[in-house]
């Protein structure tokens, strides 16, 4: 019996810290995505706590769109893989 009662804390144990790794990936993805919406959009950095739940859903989706086309709006379409990365390896030269 203590046999199995150690199997199943263990087992326990290890779903709880699988639960909290995953949870701590997903909370960095978050705050990651955030902080770029903060630095691009100032109303997404301001308080917020008053706010009502849906307006605040529909102010981060709107950023999020927005942020999204601006992103496709930046990247040229037309240009091959070859073309960014040398793009890319000039601009760190110049650094």
């Amino acid at each position: 019996m203590v046999y199995a009662c150690t199997n199943y804390s263990r087992s326990t144990w290890s779903q709880k810290k699988l639960f909290a790794m995953n949870q701590e990936a997903c909370r960095k993805d978050v705050e990651r995505a955030f902080g770029v919406l903060q630095s691009r959009f100032a109303i997404v950095a301001g308080p917020a706590r008053f706010w009502h739940k849906h307006i605040l859903h529909d102010i981060m989706t709107t950023c999020i769109i927005m942020h999204n086309m601006i992103i496709a709006d930046e990247r040229d379409v037309t240009a091959s893989i070859e073309d960014h990365m040398k793009h890319q390896l000039q601009k760190l030269r110049w650094c």
